[in-house]
Order: structure tokens, then sequence, then C-alpha cells
């Protein structure tokens, strides 16, 4: 009985690995920005594109996931989509030219949404059922730390060594997490949705398409900024190269915050928790903007704690809103509120791109807070009507 639930937690941790792996796969060329633009001549904003085609992929494959199910078990599937990555990482690490970095990313972009779209569920399905809430926390929270250690890591690495041994290191890690889902997963197939119907049911649904909206919204944002926050932070006075990593550190770390702020709050005011969250991104990307990288070293720290913190709360508040309103829809709602996430996250980084090429790293960073503002104005009103509906019962 021990050893099962060793075996149990064993996978929960690999699959949190395997997550770590992926998401810093995804967001590499973020923090590898400036080298990867200087090496092979390309601006920055046209960089930013191997991060828009890969969320845009990701967010199409996604939903072949319901598909696949079918007919390839649970673990093969895991294990081949670790083996694409690393394929792709290692194809990167060789791309001379800039179309062949984007050939290489758009084929770790398939194995990137069907990945997401089927691992919370693996881990729901292999615990005890009272365990579900603690090992879908696990194996998510491989993003946070991803976003804490891994984009840092790879710019250090980058910033040592080269971009290009970056992504050999990214490979060997894919590498790493597909053999230790082989060693300790174990064989499982999990049914899912025929035909699509879950989805139609999903899209037909008013509470869900207003979360859908707000999660686009946000991650567009983030997303328009934080694809250039290092060449914002290269800016900086006095800034060196190891002090852009501390600097990712920083944000990344925040989002920790993020993580126990949520806990004490997200169950008892989510709404109110997330327009807070909202605000105070909006606030601190617009100070960024209108301040820029020339407010000095400390209060750049200061709004980019802000902002990871902020940004950490709504991924998990969004997440956690969808869950709360899916009821027997919890499995397609999960899959499409991934699919607009993914959509957004490309978008953002287009928008981001053209604006950078208008009016500069400033002008980003005050786009990406106006374009909350609609999200905003969004939740307070359900909050204001929500009330009122209270107030007349």
């Amino acid at each position: 009985m021990l050893t099962s639930i060793l075996r149990i937690w064993c996978v929960v941790i690999v699959l949190c690995a395997a997550s770590f792996t992926m998401v810093t796969s995804e967001f590499a060329p973020i923090g590898l920005m400036s080298q990867i633009s200087s090496d092979l001549g390309q601006a920055p904003s046209i960089i930013g594109l191997t991060v828009t085609l890969y969320a845009w992929i990701g967010a199409a494959s996604g939903l072949m996931s319901n598909w696949l199910n079918h007919w390839i078990p649970r673990k093969s599937l895991l294990i081949t989509l670790m083996l694409i990555l690393a394929v792709s990482n290692g194809l990167a690490a060789v791309a001379h030219e800039f179309l062949a970095l984007l050939s290489a990313r758009a084929l770790g972009a398939l194995a990137h949404g069907i990945f997401w779209a089927i691992v919370a569920a693996t881990a729901a399905h292999i615990v005890p059922a009272q365990r579900v809430g603690v090992a879908t926390s696990i194996v998510l929270g491989g993003i946070t730390i991803a976003t804490v250690m891994g984009v840092p890591l790879i710019n250090l690495v980058g910033q040592h060594y080269s971009w290009r041994t970056a992504f050999v290191c990214l490979s060997f890690m894919c590498i790493a997490s597909a053999g230790a889902i082989a060693l300790v997963m174990p064989s499982i197939h999990i049914r899912s949705f025929n035909k699509g119907v879950g989805f139609i049911a999903v899209l037909k649904r008013k509470d869900l398409l207003i979360t859908y909206v707000i999660t686009g919204l946000t991650a567009a944002a983030h997303f328009s900024a934080y694809t250039f926050v290092e060449p914002f932070i290269e800016k900086v006075p006095g800034i060196t190269s190891y002090l852009i990593a501390v600097l990712l550190f920083t944000f990344g770390a925040a989002g920790f915050l993020g993580n126990l702020l949520s806990a004490f709050f997200i169950d008892r005011y989510l709404k109110r928790f997330i327009l807070l969250a909202l605000i105070s991104m909006a606030l601190a990307l617009t100070a960024l903007g209108i301040y820029g990288p020339q407010i000095g070293i400390m209060l750049v720290v200061a709004f980019l704690m802000v902002w990871g913190t902020s940004i950490s709360c709504l991924f998990t508040g969004l997440q956690t809103w969808v869950l709360r309103i899916s009821g027997d829809d919890t499995v397609p709602a999960t899959a499409v509120h991934t699919a607009v996430l993914n959509s957004a996250i490309g978008l953002g980084v287009i928008i981001g791109g053209n604006v950078l090429d208008v009016t500069g790293l400033k002008g980003t960073m005050i786009s990406a807070g106006m374009m909350i503002v609609p999200a905003i104005i969004l939740l307070t009103i359900l909050i204001i009507r929500a009330k009122g509906c209270t107030a007349t019962e």
C-alpha cells in the first residue's frame, strides 16, 4: 500500500517536472531575446513571433487531445510529446536562420497544446478523489516554477555560454522527463468526450464565455509586455548581464507570493480578488511605461514584483473560476480555456511587437496596461450586478 501511494505521488512530481520543462521551453526565447536577435540579425519583435506561432499552434493542437485519447494510451502519449519537444529544442539549437528556428518551434508547439490539455486530468485520474486538488496544484505548479527559475536560468545559460547551449539543455531536460514518465507512470487510458459534444455545450454558456474574454484580455496584455521584458530590463541604468537574470528571478519569485495570496483569499473572494489583481497589474504596467527603465533599478523591481504577483493571482483565479462554474462540462471547459489562453498569448506577442516597432519599449508597457481596462470594466459590472441581485433577494 505504501509503495503504491509513493508511486502515485512520484508520478505527480514527475508530471510537475514535465510541466516545468514544457513551460520553460515555451518561453525560452523571452529569456534569450537579445541574444537570438543579435545572432540571427532580426529585430526582437520578429523573434517574438517564435512565441506567437508556438502559442497559436498549441491552442489548435490542444483540441486534438480528445481524438488522440481514443487510441493512444496516456503514458505513451505523454512520453511521445516530451520526445517531440526534445527534437524541437534540438533543432532550435542548430538553427542558423530565422525560418529554421520558427519551424523547430512549430514542431514543439504541436506537443505543447496536447500536453496541457491532458496533464492535469492525468494527475487527477491517478490520485484519490480527496487529493485531486493537491495533485493538480502540484502539476500546474510547474508553470510557476518555470517562471521563477526556468526563464532566468535559461537566461543565465545564454549569458554564460550561448542561446544555442540553452536549447540543448532544454532538449536533454525533455529526454529526462520522458524517461522519468516511462519509469514511474502506470499504463492508463482515460475516457474522453465523443464528437466534441462537450465543446458545443461550453461555447453556448454565457458565464463561461465571460471568463474566456477576461482570460484572453489578461493573457494578451501580459505577454505583449512580458515577451519584451528582457530588452526592457537591459535598458535600466547600471544594469549588468547577471542583474538581468536576478530581476527575472525577482519577477518569477513574486509569482510564489501570488500563489500564497490565492490560497488565502480565492475561495471566499474570487471575483473581487481577480478584480484587485487586474487593477494592480494594469497600474504596474502603466507605471513602467510612463517612467521607463530610467526610473532606476529599485522602482523597476518594485513594479515587476507587483506585476509578477498579480499575473500569478490572475492565472490561478481565472482557472479556479472556470472550474467552479463549469459543472459537468469541466473537461471541455478547461480545454477551451487553455485554447483561449494560448491564442491570446500569440495575439499579445504580435500586438506587443507592433507597438514596440512604433513607440518603443515604453509604449509597449503602456499599451499592455490599457489592454486590461476592458477586463476591469467587465468584471466590475458583474460584481455590481451580483450585489444588486443579492440585495433584491
